[in-house]
């Protein structure tokens, strides 16, 4: 099965056809680097890392081109309320940025272009538009006129008769059009500037993209990815601008990520629910991040509430739990043994499984429940039990592998699993308000008075760590504990 995509433009799924046989040209709107991002600014980051992912493993070579925007009213005001440069913002927000993608452990991008490397670009880009009747200069300020784009709303659905039916604002005179947008604008006092032969002044926003995007990628790319937010007007526009620039289709494939909510709201400062990735990733996991975001399709709505983050705790849980009981059954030293035939096909159905839901849209869900189910099947084969039977270690390996390579793909299952699985019981622990060695002190009373045969005392302290929520497993090998898991 080929991958078939769901592309904004047509509004349907579509078989997906590379320019160039073998190749992707792909393009993700970044950051505006002024502050941290919020962990809905990640979800694209996360999912469109999946789909380069998925793609590179399908035999693609990508070139993934991720941008930060390095220029905005936003970065100066910032700079300007800090008495700092701009340039100075700019750079340590790039910094925590990239602190925070390297702590989810996702593929570095092929190019993070900024846009003030790209200015003479955007210049030139600009100039081109002027010359092919697309824009006009009023008072050093550059205008889209979209009237001579009779394409324009084919990304969102607008129309503009609709769009100058429902206007609201304050009409810029000096505009032919009322929805006509800047390309190039003067500086302000206090701003930073570049010069142009229209005078000093800086990029409008959408223009930035689509230089950027002709300057790595050429005139057409394959595809195009954002926030559902970035639909209208900024996606629309960048359609504008590159096909009135080359007068190719700017791109085939738009690939759009929906919003999340925070307990059934969405994100706002003034409701006080706006949680940074750094701060999330701190007080949880970079693995529970990533994990929520993948756990449901892309362009669902996906509401964050504490269930959903101990759904995805319990869920890493049990794949690590697997893991870590692989990684001790293949260190065992059998001399004779094959790969468990049962467990071999249930692996061989499950990887057309994954290619079937990675094909269709990238459904990340059909995957998830695909490693689960191949979680089960190895558990069910009880090697904690069965020491010694001869197929252990070679059918762990197997499993080993085979969880490796889609958590490669998904950038998820590749920690060390004991490590983490104590990480994930801690967290639990501090929102019980616990202490890791208060525990280790109780189960030493229990075990303790097990030795003692003091079966009252024992009882006592399991009721208290059972009302604590904690599960004391007796095993061959000595007493261990963990923190249950919803």
């Amino acid at each position: 099965m080929s991958l078939v995509i769901y592309n904004t433009l047509s509004k349907q799924k579509e078989k997906f056809i590379p320019l160039v046989e073998g190749e992707v040209k792909m393009y993700v709107c970044g950051p505006t680097v002024y502050d941290f991002l919020h962990i809905g600014n990640f979800r694209g980051a996360i999912f469109f890392n999946l789909l380069r992912n998925w793609l590179e493993l399908s035999g693609y070579k990508v070139t993934y081109v991720y941008n930060y925007t390095d220029v905005d009213d936003k970065i100066i005001k910032r700079a300007n309320a800090e008495n700092r440069d701009s340039s100075e913002v700019t750079e340590e927000f790039i910094a925590e940025f990239e602190k925070d993608f390297n702590h989810l452990g996702l593929t570095p991008h092929t190019h993070n272009p900024r846009v003030t490397d790209y200015m003479p670009q955007i210049v030139e880009t600009v100039e081109k538009l002027i010359a092919n009747g697309k824009a006009y200069v009023v008072e050093g300020e550059v205008f889209y006129e979209i009237d001579q784009f009779s394409a324009y709303g084919q990304l969102s659905g607008k129309r503009l008769e609709d769009l100058e039916a429902g206007q609201r604002v304050e009409v810029d005179q000096r505009k032919r059009n009322p929805f006509d947008f800047v390309l190039w604008k003067p500086s302000k006092e206090g701003e930073p500037s570049w010069d142009s032969p229209w005078g000093k002044g800086r990029p409008g926003w959408h223009i930035e993209c689509s230089a950027m995007i002709r300057s790595i990628l050429g005139d057409s790319i394959d595809i195009h990815g954002g926030g559902i937010d970035l639909i209208f007007p900024h996606h629309e526009n960048e359609i504008a601008q590159g096909e009135g620039c080359c007068d190719k289709k700017y791109c085939n494939y738009w690939m759009h990520n929906n919003f999340i909510l925070m307990k059934d709201e969405k994100m706002s400062k003034s409701l006080g629910n706006v949680i940074t990735a750094r701060n999330f990733m701190d007080k949880y996991h970079p693995e529970i991040l990533k994990y929520l975001m993948l756990s449901a399709h892309y362009r669902t709505l996906l509401n964050i509430s504490d269930d959903k983050i101990h759904m995805c705790i319990s869920g890493l849980a049990r794949v690590y739990h697997a893991l870590e009981i692989a990684v001790e059954v293949k260190g065992r030293d059998l001399a004779s043994g094959r790969l468990d035939k049962k467990f071999k096909e249930l692996l061989e159905r499950s990887d057309k499984k994954i290619t079937k839901a990675m094909n269709d849209d990238l459904n990340t869900g059909e995957v998830i429940a695909a490693i689960f189910e191949v979680v089960r099947a190895f558990n069910a084969l009880n090697y904690v039990k069965n020491k010694k039977d001869p197929n252990g270690p070679i059918t762990a390996q197997a499993f080993l592998e085979w969880v490796g390579k889609y958590g490669k793909m998904l950038a998820l299952f590749e920690l060390e699993p004991t490590q983490l699985l104590i990480e994930l019981d801690d967290i639990l622990l501090n929102e019980k308000e616990l202490k890791r060695e208060d525990v280790d002190d109780l189960v030493a009373k229990r075990q303790q008075a097990r030795v003692d045969k003091n079966w009252e005392m024992s009882d006592q302290y399991r009721d208290q760590l059972t009302a604590w929520g904690i599960e004391v497993l007796d095993g061959a090998d000595g007493v261990t504990w963990t923190v249950k898991k919803s």
